[in-house]
């Protein structure tokens, strides 16, 4: 059995592969003075660079779990998760209202992909 962790701290890793699967750490904007739109562009970018530098993309998501302080940004939300998202290849995906760590972001975007078959 082998596991590869990548960008790791003494804390966590922003990605593990195992067994074929991707599996990327909730990730968060980087610039929390965005919109909710702004900070979920930000977030998908991000998940776009840890899914290349794991050798796969988003054309190969399994799941998604996100996580909205509110609700009354969820649309917000899908528009940039719509338009990011791979026609006809969307993962199954949860989505729910939380507190995040920091009170100025106002979502975070945890995926598990697959990697493509050599």
């Amino acid at each position: 059995m082998s596991i590869s962790y990548h960008d790791s701290n003494t804390r966590m890793s922003q990605a593990t592969i195992h067994n074929g699967t991707v599996y990327l750490a909730g990730q968060v904007p980087r610039d929390a003075s965005a919109d909710m739109r702004g900070q979920t562009e930000q977030v998908l970018a991000r998940i776009d660079e840890l899914l290349a530098q794991a050798g796969t993309s988003k054309e190969n998501l399994l799941s998604a779990q996100i996580w909205v302080t509110s609700m009354a940004e969820f649309d917000q939300m899908n528009a940039a998760w719509d338009a990011w998202v791979v026609p006809g290849r969307p993962p199954v995906r949860a989505a729910l209202e939380a507190k995040l760590a920091k009170p100025e972001w106002k979502v975070e975007i945890m995926v598990v992909a697959a990697l493509p078959e050599a």
